[in-house]
């Protein structure tokens, strides 16, 4: 069970964006509950996408909201890819740093929803690439991963500031709109 505090976006540094997250076993009004605070947060972020790492929990929980509705899922698992894409990609973790991903254009996914019946969910696009996002949060992955060595250098000076803000001071709000894509 987690406790009922304020949930937070963590920033690039913060250990917890690295590690695993764990599937749910049990499904209750906790999970609902975690979904429905994710929410809040990716929208006042201007975010369309958001995962439980990113808010310091590590269960397998994502939102998804990219202007056709909110999605909320329970164990995300993608089950098909097809073709490619690639889309400059923000995240509210990685606040100011955009990085050119390679992606699936269409994709299928089993999950839970909120209420803890099975969905599949054909997602292509946009929204494909937002799914696929927040599962590689789940895995502990970020965008920086998929930086060419090039990005890397050009970006390691604004990791370093990141990984010092994310200990020290809340970020300010024009720092945390600087890509189209925030997820």
């Amino acid at each position: 069970m987690i406790p009922e505090t304020e949930l937070k976006i963590r920033i690039y540094g913060d250990l917890v964006l690295r590690k695993k997250a764990r599937p749910v076993k049990d499904v209750g009004p906790g999970q609902a509950r975690i979904l429905s605070q994710m929410s809040r947060i990716m929208y006042a972020g201007s975010g369309i996408g958001l995962a439980a790492p990113q808010v310091g929990i590590q269960q397998s929980l994502i939102v998804a909201d990219i202007g056709t509705g909110l999605f909320k899922m329970i164990n995300p698992v993608i089950i098909k890819k097809e073709g490619k894409q690639t889309n400059p990609e923000g995240c509210l973790s990685v606040p100011g740093i955009c990085i050119k991903v390679t992606r699936a254009k269409k994709i299928t996914l089993t999950a839970l929803d909120d209420t803890g019946k099975p969905v599949e969910i054909k997602a292509q696009d946009l929204l494909a690439c937002v799914f696929q996002h927040e599962i590689d949060h789940l895995q502990g992955k970020l965008i920086v991963d998929y930086a060419s060595i090039l990005e890397k250098l050009k970006i390691k000076k604004a990791l370093a500031q990141l990984r010092k803000k994310a200990f020290y001071e809340r970020l300010s709000e024009s720092e945390t709109e600087s890509c189209r894509l925030q997820l």
